[in-house]
C-alpha cells in the first residue's frame, strides 16, 4: 500500500477546494491531461469524472468515481482504467496549524494492476505520489485571494 504525505501551505478549506473541483483533477493528478465531470454534484458519493491519458498520437480515457467524502478532510476515489483495473485512492487532509497535511494512501483493487502488484509497482506508486502531491501543493498554494478567504 502506498502512502505518502505532503505539507501544503494553505489551509484544508483551500485544499478543499482543489479536490472538489473537477476540472482541476487533470492537473494534479499524475498521468491525465484534462477530466470531465460525468456528474454535476463532483465530489459527492457516487459521482464520476472522465479522465483522458495521452502518450504522443496515443490517447484513452479512463472514470474516477467517488466512493466516500467528507468535506474538508476526506476523499476515497476509486480509479478504473480499461484493462490495468482499478485502485482505491485516499486522500485525508489533516489541520497542521493553519497549514494542510494531506495524507494519499493508494492500492489496486481489481484486474491486471492488482494481480501485478507487487514491490517494484509499490514504488512506482511511491514515484508517483511525490510528483502527484508535489503538483496538488503547488496548485493549491496558487489559488486566487477569494478562494483562501472562503
Amino acid at each position: 500500500m502506498a502512502v505518502r504525505h505532503q505539507l501544503i501551505h494553505r489551509s484544508p478549506r483551500t485544499t478543499w477546494a482543489v479536490l472538489a473541483d473537477p476540472e482541476l483533477y487533470g492537473e494534479w493528478v499524475v498521468g491525465p491531461s484534462e477530466s470531465t465531470p460525468l456528474d454535476h454534484d463532483w465530489p459527492a458519493p457516487g459521482s464520476r469524472l472522465r479522465y483522458t491519458i495521452r502518450l504522443g498520437p496515443w490517447s484513452t480515457q479512463g472514470t474516477t468515481t467517488v466512493r466516500h467524502q467528507e468535506a474538508l478532510r476526506e476523499l476515497e476515489l476509486e480509479a478504473s482504467f480499461k484493462s490495468l483495473g482499478t485502485a482505491r485512492i485516499f486522500l485525508q487532509l489533516r489541520p497542521w496549524g493553519e497549514e494542510t497535511l494531506i495524507v494519499c494512501d493508494e492500492h489496486p483493487l481489481r484486474g491486471l494492476g492488482g494481480t501485478l502488484h507487487n514491490p517494484v509497482t509499490e514504488a512506482a506508486l511511491q514515484l508517483r505520489h511525490r510528483g502527484m502531491l508535489a503538483r496538488l501543493a503547488k496548485l493549491v498554494e496558487q489559488q486566487p485571494a477569494e478562494v483562501l478567504r472562503a
